[in-house]
């Protein structure tokens, strides 16, 4: 179904011409985005989705359904997770600087945990000195790291995991079944994470007891959302690479795989609509009846969040040749309250429906009180 129909019904539904700003997904397209990772041809497997992209229960609900698991990072999400349905090694909990209070709880729940630091790989066996246990782990320099719109997360700029030296230097390594790296995030160079992974793979021979490789997400969506991560490349080579794992450790390894913001982003839109317009000298400033708090990539990532812009007038998706310079702005005096800044619209008027692209992950979920602006509504079509 047409997004400008979605929309349309939706609205025409309630029965008024105002509404709140909400968020509305299209749940196929998230199946749709399940089962490209679920259709990896390597066998020994199991795909977790990253729950920080998109927490909403029925968003949970629907991955669930489509056999994947989940990846966590927060005693919270776990509890949403276990109310989902969740149990046991369906969810892996992966974070820093836990305190012993949630190890306990972690352990008691049986999930799968990937510590990230030689003192907390210490507590965690001072605790459960019988129970295994994953490591995050930094390759350092074996790679050179890509600096990401969210910063470093391998190399010596990241404060993120193991270091090669730490790895090194411990010295039970029967307690360690798995490890776990994340390059970084909105990748599309399948080579970069194929040498990252062949990277953790060199420390992995040191484990005699590895049961699992988790390389984490960061899989690429384009700005417009029309270019996608390939995975079919991706598939080949990863499959390829386990295979020689496993018959070089003489056992199956388990694949884990996180994807995150690839599984839904396409799937969500971000509707609101104009309340105000000034005209500065050939720009136009448009006033939205929603704060970039209530859709916060941008406010988060201003120099990197783009989004595509959809606008609706009387029903019909608007389409103009004349384009005018445009910032679109929240309704807040907050100054960064900004959703696009420089962009290209049509000219625009008071009432018209503007819906934002690709905000089906990180967006819903990164609500901010900050402004005292409510989280808006999310639903399913």
């Amino acid at each position: 179904m047409n997004i400008n129909t979605i929309v349309q019904n939706y609205i025409n539904s309630k029965n008024n011409e105002e509404f709140d700003p909400y968020y509305i997904y299209i749940s196929q397209t998230i199946k749709d985005q399940c089962q490209i990772f679920q259709n990896i041809s390597y066998k020994n497997k199991s795909i977790h989705f990253a729950s920080m992209a998109n927490i909403h229960p029925h968003f949970l609900e629907i991955v669930k359904n489509e056999g994947v698991n989940l990846f966590v990072n927060s005693v919270s999400h776990l509890n949403i997770a276990i109310d989902v349905g969740f149990r046991g090694k369906e969810i892996i909990f992966t974070s820093s600087a836990l305190s012993v209070k949630t190890m306990k709880y972690l352990e008691n729940l049986d999930v799968q945990l990937n510590v990230d630091s030689p003192n907390q790989l210490k507590q965690w066996l001072k605790l459960f000195p019988e129970k295994s246990i994953g490591i995050r782990c930094n390759i350092g320099d074996k790679v050179k790291p890509y600096s990401t719109h969210a910063g470093f997360f391998i190399g010596k700029n990241s404060r993120l995991g193991f270091t090669r030296e730490e790895i090194r230097q411990i010295t039970d390594k029967s307690k360690i079944n798995g490890l776990h790296l994340y390059v970084g995030t909105d990748i599309f160079d399948i080579t970069y994470f194929i040498n990252c992974y062949k990277a953790l793979i060199e420390i992995a021979y040191d484990f005699s007891e590895l049961e699992y490789l988790n390389f984490g997400g960061g899989f690429g969506v384009s700005a417009d959302g029309g270019t996608l991560f390939n995975t079919s490349e991706f598939d080949t080579k990863i499959t390829e690479l386990m295979n020689q794992v496993s018959k070089e450790k003489k056992k199956s390894i388990k694949l884990i795989i996180e994807p995150g913001r690839i599984i839904g982003c396409i799937a969500g839109f971000f509707v609101c609509y104009v309340t105000d317009i000034k005209v500065r000298d050939d720009k136009q400033l448009v006033g939205l009846n929603a704060s970039a708090v209530q859709f916060s990539r941008p406010l988060l990532y201003p120099e990197n969040a783009r989004h595509p812009i959809g606008i609706i007038r009387n029903g019909v998706q608007l389409f103009s040749d004349k384009m005018k310079p445009t910032t679109i702005f929240g309704c807040s005096t907050y100054s960064r309250d900004i959703f696009s800044n420089n962009t290209e619209l049509p000219e625009l008027k008071i009432g018209d429906i503007i819906v934002f692209g690709n905000a089906g992950s990180y967006s819903a979920s990164s609500h901010m009180q900050f402004l005292g602006f409510p989280k808006p509504e999310e639903f399913f079509v």
